[in-house]
């Protein structure tokens, strides 16, 4: 009995890992007949499995969508990636919240202790950025392995691409990953250059075997979320502003990205607006497009670009403007 459910459950594996077997590939992976395969097929149907078969030499069994959601397997890592998935959604998504709890609180019942261990460590090592939109943007076994060395206090060594495409050797002492606007970021003591740094996820390479163990510094700021959000959205930029904009922080921020801009409330009115970018022109784009009353604080360059730019177009409006 116990080696006919685990051949069923095998069988049902191998119907959900591919589009459409064929009844003697079938009974070759699992060591049958095809007339045990026929049988175990029927017994699937009756726990309500929809598997649909073609007779013939061009036929074979596939599982359809069915009226109900039957029970389904999952392998390690597509456990644990549901996992991260809702517990990214008990915070991200607006209206499934409940939903994603209880579906969560079902699947960590079930997960064996090494997997729940791996999905805690992303969970407890992650920072959401306020106003993100969540989501892994990178491997979610780098994510695992990057969490995991966090919680562990591991050295990790990996191959980093900037934005250049330029490729170099790093040694870090992770302390966080912080999620935004499907990116993540890693906040880490970078060993070589004796300071902290932050790392895109996605431009990460593990090069295992990480360690030795480490005593955790000091984070950089109290506010992780905060300290990335500066980093990516203006501190790598040649040209910094900083923009007083004419509209409550909380609309302002329906506009404008974490990663695009930090915004500082100064009163229920208005905010200002922490950017940057690689050159004056760029700024202007992004600043305009808020589409926000503003005025210019910093620098004075800016705001003689601006001027600049309206000179430009007052002089396109005047040579085709009626008389």
């Amino acid at each position: 009995m116990l080696e006919t459910s685990a051949r069923l459950l095998r069988l049902l594996s191998l119907l959900q890992a591919h589009r459409e077997w064929s009844g003697a590939d079938l009974a070759d992976r699992l060591g049958v007949t095809p007339r045990t395969v026929r049988r175990d097929v029927d017994r699937l149907r009756e726990l309500g499995y929809p598997v649909h078969s073609a007779p013939g030499t061009a036929g074979g069994y596939r599982l359809s969508a069915g009226a109900e959601l039957p029970p389904l397997l999952l392998d390690d890592e597509e456990a644990v990636a549901v996992a991260v998935g809702l517990r990214q959604a008990t915070g991200g998504v607006a209206g499934i919240e409940e939903t994603s709890v209880r579906a969560l609180a079902k699947l960590e019942q079930v997960l064996p202790d090494r997997l729940r261990r791996r999905v805690s460590a992303l969970s407890s090592f992650t920072v959401p950025m306020p106003g993100a939109v969540q989501g892994p943007g990178a491997d979610p076994a780098v994510l695992i392995e990057l969490a995991s060395a966090c919680r562990d206090a591991h050295q990790l060594r990996f191959t980093y691409r900037d934005h250049g495409g330029t490729v170099t050797r790093r040694t870090a002492e992770p302390l966080r990953l912080v999620a935004a606007r499907r990116r993540w970021y890693l906040v880490a003591w970078d060993v070589d250059r004796d300071d902290w740094r932050t790392y895109r996820v996605d431009r990460i390479t593990p090069t295992p075997p990480h360690g030795p163990r480490f005593t955790p510094r000091r984070p950089p700021a109290d506010d992780l979320a905060a300290y990335v959000a500066k980093g990516v959205s203006g501190a790598v930029y040649r040209e910094q502003a900083t923009v007083l904009l004419r509209v409550p922080l909380e609309r302002a921020a329906e506009r404008i990205s974490p990663a695009a801009g930090v915004l500082e409330a100064v009163d229920e009115h208005s905010c200002l607006l922490h950017t940057g970018a690689h050159g004056l022109d760029v700024l202007v784009v992004h600043i305009v497009l808020a589409g926000f009353d503003f005025e210019v604080r910093e620098p004075v360059e800016l705001t003689e670009h601006i001027r600049e730019i309206r000179d430009r177009l007052d002089r396109a409006l005047g040579d085709g403007a009626p008389g």
